[in-house]
């Protein structure tokens, strides 16, 4: 405590971004500053604080300091770290959804629509859709109310062979040349139109439609028609009558108990209110910073809107000149103190309390699963640090055919899913799975102090399944890597019992044990990763054998064939004109392939 003092007697008067760490060195927190000395400092005075900032404090065992060169960039330089280390006490987006848009690809000479959960530059997105509206109804009514292509097929010099939607009427086969820039062009401004809100057009034409197919008596038909005209019709209530056509906000609200906290968005799109989410909030910010910190990570995922409205602690000057300067958009936060946003201001307020209230069981049950699981395990094993990279691994095969490994990552007892990694097994003959443990394991290892450690972070505990049986052979990858500060434990499947290098006995845990139904999960997950991995080669390769056989196809039809649709089932419940939709498969070779098919059943 002497250093930190002398550090903090040294902390400039400059802005920046500042540190904590734990007594493992491991971070547990990033914050920003206007001037580090004050905000820092604050930490350790004998002022009031939450419950969530004493209990991080009390863990602080050093801190350090990075001097920007204003807040903003300190922002920026927060918000990278808060990726890169994950803290235990910063706010983590961890619950996301990402909502389905209907993208539009403007930047493409012939612009197709298609449904997104990512955006990118050179696109139009609409949405986000949520609230009971589903974007693929959505995209099926504008593909059949104004005909523009859901397909990604490439349009060149050479005129394609139309598919099956331009004979339904669905698609006027620009890739066929069968249609002009012009005439398409109009399509998509109309199509655009109506998913601005325009929905007269549309409600007409389905109403139509809708007539005529019960005249005919194709009641399936008249009905799709007149589920779609109910789903206009639900999108026309969500409208708020008091806000203008235009708007396009998000309305944020956070509430915290000084312990939990929860942020609750509402999403406003042309006025109309197209849905809300609400997202647990763990941290030890201040409630203007722990908004900041979560709306950052937020509109990473997300598109930004014109407008959003928040509480009024909300740093809303910084935030405009962040995303300004990162996304090259002009984004108004508005904080109001009446009217009609200071009335959705509270409604989300109502929103985030009310799923604290009915949440706080499950939020303290997931700490003891997670955190608290991990502080137990290391006290129950003896190990050397808090396990908060864990790491397990799994071998997957069928006699020894299509190996693969893989690789889950546990953070805090929680999957960080962006972190699993495959491994298709090089070195190993036959269904060798300690040797092709041995192999995973070796090129993991490779990665500790290469240039690729920024990737392949270092685990505290690397967790295997099985018993006594791999231990030697693990213990050799580690010895012969010289690794010696990665806590390794064994877990026996059919006993529960867990094994360490450190004793010969194992440790036996009761079945309603937190620590062991933790291990238990992040077993199962490797496991599911590694039979999903295996499966899929497997598939393929199946598919491509199978294919061989068939008289026509090549390697590009082989191809074309598994892209469109992935599994060799898939292939043989496809009628010919599916066959025949993918580039390269004429009828006579669909019907060629359909009849092989029909025969091998």
């Amino acid at each position: 405590m002497n250093e930190i003092q002398e550090k903090l007697r040294l902390l400039p008067d400059d802005p920046g971004v500042y540190i904590m760490l734990d007594a493992d060195k491991n971070v547990i927190y990033v914050g920003k500053a206007r001037n580090l000395k004050n905000r820092v400092r604050q930490y350790f005075h004998a002022s009031a604080k939450t419950d969530k900032v004493m209990a991080m404090v009390s863990n602080i065992a050093d801190f350090y300091y990075i001097i920007t060169k204003s807040e903003i960039d300190a922002l920026a330089l927060e918000n990278n770290l808060i990726k890169k280390y994950t803290p235990k006490y910063n706010i983590l987006l961890k619950d996301d959804k990402t909502y389905p848009y209907i993208r539009v690809g403007i930047s493409e000479k012939y612009p197709a629509f298609s449904v997104s959960r990512k955006l990118r530059k050179g696109s139009k997105y609409f949405g986000p859709y949520m609230g009971g509206v589903r974007v693929k109804d959505v995209l099926e009514i504008v593909n059949m109310a104004f005909g523009v292509r859901t397909c990604s097929v490439s349009i060149g010099a050479k005129p394609k062979k139309p598919c099956l939607n331009y004979h339904i009427g669905r698609c006027p086969a620009p890739c066929a040349h069968l249609c002009s820039e012009e005439e398409y062009g109009e399509r998509v401004r109309r199509a655009m139109r109506f998913l601005d809100g325009e929905e007269g057009e549309v409600e007409k034409l389905l109403q139509e439609k809708m007539s005529a197919y019960a005249e005919a008596e194709e009641f399936e038909l008249a009905l799709d028609c007149k589920n779609k005209l109910a789903m206009l019709d639900k999108i026309r209530l969500k409208r708020i009558t008091s806000l203008n056509r235009d708007l396009n906000a998000d309305v944020v609200a956070y509430v915290s108990n000084n312990m939990y906290a929860a942020i609750n968005i509402l999403i406003i799109r042309r006025g109309i209110m197209q849905g809300a989410s609400t997202f647990p909030a763990e941290s030890a910010s201040s409630d203007g910073e722990a908004v900041s910190g979560f709306l950052l990570q937020y509109y990473a995922q997300h598109g930004l809107p014109d407008e959003i409205v928040a509480q009024d602690f909300v740093e809303d000057r910084l935030l405009e000149e962040y995303f300004a300067e990162k996304f090259m958009k002009r984004v108004t936060v508005t904080l109001p103190k009446q009217g009609i946003r200071r009335q959705l201001v509270s409604m989300a307020e109502n929103n985030a309390r009310e799923y604290l209230e009915k949440s706080l069981d499950k939020i303290r049950h997931k700490e003891d699963m997670t955190k608290n699981a991990c502080a137990r395990l290391k006290e129950v094993l003896g190990l050397s640090r808090y396990p908060r990279r864990m790491e397990c691994y799994d071998i997957s095969n069928i006699s020894g055919v299509d190996k693969v490994g893989s690789m889950v990552v546990f953070i805090d007892g929680e999957a960080d899913r962006a972190s699993y990694r495959r491994f298709r097994i090089r070195t190993v003959e036959g269904a060798n799975d300690f040797a092709s443990l041995q192999e995973v394991l070796k090129r993991r290892l490779a990665k500790l102090g290469s240039e690729e450690e920024e990737r392949f972070a270092k685990p505290d505990l690397i967790i295997i399944d099985g018993g006594k049986g791999q231990l030697s052979a693990v213990k050799e990858i580690f010895d012969e890597a010289g690794v010696r500060d990665i806590d390794l434990i064994f877990l026996d499947t059919a006993d529960a019992e867990i094994f360490t290098l450190s004793s010969k006995e194992g440790v036996l845990l009761g079945k309603r044990d937190y620590c062991l139904q933790m291990l238990q999960r992040i077993r199962d997950e490797a496991h599911r990763f590694a039979i999903t991995y295996f499966r899929n080669i497997h598939s393929k390769n199946a598919l491509a054998s199978v294919l061989t056989e068939i008289e026509g196809i090549g390697k590009a039809k082989r191809r074309a064939l598994m892209d469109k649709f992935g599994t060799l089932d898939k292939i043989m419940r496809a009628d010919e004109a599916a066959l025949a939709s993918v580039e390269g498969i004429s009828p006579s070779l669909a019907a060629r392939i359909k009849n092989y098919f029909e025969e091998k059943l």
